[in-house]
């Protein structure tokens, strides 16, 4: 897949395409969707398939300060990308000049003259250009004039009779956020995941005979709610099961908020300086703190005793079902 970060990077002799535009955070069930679509649709008319976001998110450009919890970083955004067969990923640097770009001035700069839209896939709520004031209506309009269709692709719901609320990335934030990581994984077709370089922390784990990997999250990741999780730590391609710490470490009078990850009956693992993944599958409790370290050693041992049993019996039921995770 190639990567573009700016219109300048677009090659000078690029034809036609099958474009979608979004900020498309978490590549969810929705998501997968639509740009699934734009890829089918391009191997229907012979062209190749682009995917158009932008990097800040909007909403920090236009309210600074309120920018969103982040699902995915962008490098893992394109990592799904190309794992649906997308061709090319134009990553937008959005500033406040850019912000002011009318609905009719975006089309023309991104989609016509760099872009050469053949066909634009959208959801339907998709708005875009200075305001917030396009929609799929106008770019429909737009496109009698300069020779691209539109097709819009209803998102899903969630629900098992398809009642609930659409997907989308606002409620998988607000899942996440309430430690609800299974209700996230079911928007997002995948455990919710959290990046970043293990560092040096106060080593009780360690000294406690459960040694965590201390990972220093990426600015602006949506962090499960404080507590124990079920998942796996990834490092250098290697999955492993893992029992997760979040939260102020209060056993100690903490105040910095930590993600912690122990790689369950692994011995010897030197992690520090390296990028590593933490995958959250299941809650397993709320944060607490103990009236003795032999509780709390206590308390450890049944949380890695039953995050195996749930990771085991999710790997089971992956096995029978067909793999769920990326």
């Amino acid at each position: 897949m190639q990567r573009w970060r700016g219109l300048e990077d677009i090659p000078q002799d690029w034809g036609r395409s099958v474009v979608t535009i979004g900020s498309y955070d978490g590549v969810h069930r929705g998501h997968q969707l639509i740009i699934g679509r734009a890829v089918e649709r391009a191997r229907e008319l012979g062209v190749p398939s682009v995917v158009v976001t932008f990097d800040p998110h909007p909403s920090e450009v236009v309210r600074p300060g309120s920018h969103p919890p982040l699902l995915a970083p962008h490098h893992r955004r394109a990592e799904l990308m190309a794992e649906l067969g997308v061709d090319a990923l134009l990553i937008l640097p959005f500033t406040q000049e850019f912000s002011k770009l009318s609905p009719a001035d975006f089309i023309v700069k991104v989609l016509v003259d760099k872009l050469h839209a053949r066909a634009v896939i959208e959801g339907p709520n998709f708005r875009f250009g200075h305001r917030a004031a396009g929609n799929v209506a106008f770019l429909s309009e737009l496109g009698q004039t300069y020779d691209y269709e539109v097709e819009v692709v209803d998102l899903y719901v969630r629900g098992e009779a398809g009642g609930g609320e659409p997907f989308s990335s606002t409620l998988t934030r607000r899942l996440v956020s309430e430690g609800d990581v299974e209700g996230a994984a079911e928007i997002l077709g995948r455990p919710h995941r959290v990046e970043g370089v293990v560092v040096r922390g106060a080593q009780r784990g360690r000294e406690l005979g459960y040694p965590t990997a201390n990972v220093e999250t990426l600015p602006h990741t949506a962090i499960p709610a404080d507590g124990v999780y079920a998942g796996w730590l990834t490092v250098e391609g290697e999955r492993m099961p893992a029992a997760i710490s979040v939260g102020t470490n209060p056993q100690f009078d903490g105040t910095e908020r930590t993600v912690e990850a122990y790689a369950i009956d692994r011995v010897g693992l030197d992690l520090y300086g390296l990028h590593v993944a933490v995958d959250f599958l299941a809650y397993v409790r709320g944060q607490e703190k103990f009236d003795s370290i032999e509780a709390l050693l206590e308390a450890i041992g049944a949380d890695v005793k039953r995050s195996s049993e749930l990771i085991e019996a999710y790997e089971v039921r992956a096995r029978a079902e067909g793999p769920a995770t990326r």
